[in-house]
Order: C-alpha cells, then sequence, then structure tokens
C-alpha cells in the first residue's frame, strides 16, 4: 500500500492531452467508464467547500470538524463529468476540486459492491429486491449524461459512484493513495471552455475507457 502524501500534489502528477484530441478517440455514445488509470490506481473526482478540500489536500486524507461520515458522497471518474457538476469549479461549495488517487482493486470492489440509484427490471426481479439490495449496500450506482466543456449534453454516458458507511471510511482512509487538488489547474482552463473554436487549448487528464477485470463488476455496472 503506498504512504498518504501529505503535500498538496501539483498537476505533474497527472498526464494532461487536448480535449479536442482525446474527444476523437472516445467513444460518442453508450455507457463508459472513462478514467485515468494505471495498474495499481484509478483517479476519481470529488468538488468540497474550502474547508474540507484543503484540509484533505494539506493532509492527504478526508477529516476535520466539516467532513461527515455520516452521509452519502459522490465519487466520478470522468473529468468532465465533475466539471459539468461542480461548473468548473466555481459553483458555491465547490470550489476546490481534488483528484484522489483510490487502490484499482478498491475501485473495482465498490463496482462490484454497487447498486443502482434506480428500479432496473433487467437485473432485479421485482422493486423489492432492489429495495432490499440497496439497503444492504454501502455503493449506489447512477450512469448520467456525459458533458462536453461547455456543459452541452452528450449521448455518451458517464458513472458516478455514492458511498456511505464502511465504503466511504475506506476510500477516506486506507484506500486513498494521494490526494491531489487540481483547483488551479480547472481555473487555468476555464478560459478555454466557453467555444469549440478552442478545444485545441484545452487540457483535460487523459482519460481512456476502464475495463473492470472482474466479471461481478462488468455485470453490476452494465446489468
Amino acid at each position: 500500500m503506498m504512504k498518504h502524501n501529505n503535500k498538496n500534489t501539483s498537476m505533474n502528477k497527472l498526464e494532461t492531452q487536448s480535449y479536442e484530441a482525446q474527444a476523437a478517440r472516445w467513444p460518442s455514445q453508450g455507457k463508459h467508464i472513462l478514467a485515468h488509470y494505471d495498474q495499481e490506481s484509478v483517479i476519481v473526482y470529488q468538488a468540497y467547500r474550502e474547508s474540507i478540500g484543503r484540509y484533505a489536500a494539506q493532509h492527504g486524507r478526508f477529516g476535520g470538524p466539516d467532513f461527515s461520515f455520516s452521509r452519502m458522497s459522490w465519487i466520478k471518474p470522468n473529468f468532465l463529468w465533475m466539471m459539468y457538476r461542480s461548473g468548473w469549479g466555481t459553483k458555491p461549495g465547490q470550489e476546490v476540486v481534488l483528484a484522489l488517487r483510490l487502490s484499482r482493486s478498491f475501485f473495482e470492489s465498490l463496482l462490484e459492491k454497487a447498486v443502482p440509484s434506480t428500479f432496473v427490471p433487467s437485473m432485479y426481479p421485482s422493486e423489492e429486491a432492489w429495495q432490499a439490495d440497496v439497503a444492504a449496500s454501502d455503493v449506489r450506482m447512477q450512469w448520467d449524461p456525459d458533458h462536453a466543456p461547455d456543459g452541452s449534453k452528450l449521448e455518451r454516458r458517464a458513472i458516478q459512484l455514492g458511498l456511505r458507511g464502511a465504503a466511504l471510511k475506506a476510500m477516506a482512509g486506507d484506500e486513498l493513495l494521494e490526494v491531489i487538488d487540481v483547483s488551479p489547474f480547472i481555473a487555468e482552463q476555464r478560459r478555454f471552455i466557453h467555444s469549440a473554436a478552442h478545444y485545441a487549448e484545452l487540457q483535460t487528464p487523459v482519460e481512456t475507457v476502464f475495463e473492470p477485470q472482474s466479471v461481478l463488476a462488468r455485470r453490476r455496472a452494465w446489468g
């Protein structure tokens, strides 16, 4: 297990590429987990208000007086979905955007435990069976429309996972390998997001389609 990095790590920890170049190779539709990952880890994103985000960046873990372990917390492996959700780090309470490096085995285990946030008839024989699964699991799953840098909706779907209980404590603790404050990088890139004419200049973390190694994880994520 890697040690926590207690320093505010810069973007040199994440390889970037122009959005235009990446969009040309990404799938245009369907359900896909786009992520920045390697053999040992997967990057996911969260956005917080200053007190929570700065604490995590400085300590390499979550905690402090304002972070709550009693509520569900959503992680997003897709950078642009996080940008849409946080308004590129401008929405109140989402000014500090963090890239969280999780162990790959833990991320796959989250997919294995994930329960859809809404009833899916092809996955459950009844709503009662789905509700029982919801009550028993610490992980929720949603597939939402992905978005272009300017916020426009795409046909491709992006995944987000909601964590609570033991899953949230693990994500915030032992399974959290590194905390990277990407807020300064996002502030630099905001000037390129409003027009496709600037997409070649817009840099985003390099993401490719993530294929879970676990058969159960694939079945849970895609039904």
